[in-house]
């Protein structure tokens, strides 16, 4: 069964937020492998989840690209991981007096993270799976 058509945008909406999630978790690889992110965000737990994004996100855009169920529930658990890293480690910057609050907060994240978390409930509920139709005389039963 095919998604209605707001559901196939905001699927493709995924795939396009996932995809840039991607690249940007990539350019960060090469300039430093698995320990790229050490010097911008030195909890070890922060840089786990950044470098684990490597996989997630794209496993999240070909989800989702599919119109998958598990696809909506990865994106959720992607983003809400991606939203805390990114907020913890920013913190300092954040409440810096200093710093440039709009240079600092990780605005481009939680806007995506929002849309994901309002879409996924009406995401999941129109790509629930029809159930397969049953046996239609006791001969299909017993096969």
């Amino acid at each position: 069964m095919r998604p209605p058509w707001w559901a196939r945008c905001a699927l493709v909406g995924y795939v396009i937020g996932f995809a840039d999630g991607t690249g940007d978790h990539i350019r960060w690889m090469l300039h430093g492998g698995i320990h790229a992110y050490a010097s911008a965000y030195p909890a070890v737990p922060i840089q786990v989840v950044f470098v684990c994004l490597v996989v997630l996100d794209p496993l999240a855009a070909v989800l989702a690209g599919i119109a998958r169920r598990e696809g909506v529930w990865l994106a959720c658990g992607i983003m809400m991981a991606d939203m805390v890293a990114n907020w913890v480690g920013n913190w300092a910057r954040i409440t810096n007096p200093q710093g440039r609050l709009l240079d600092t907060v990780p605005w481009l994240v939680t806007v995506f993270g929002l849309f994901v978390f309002a879409t996924a409930g009406p995401l999941l509920r129109a790509l629930r799976r029809e159930p397969a139709p049953g046996a239609t005389s006791p001969v299909q039963a017993a096969s």
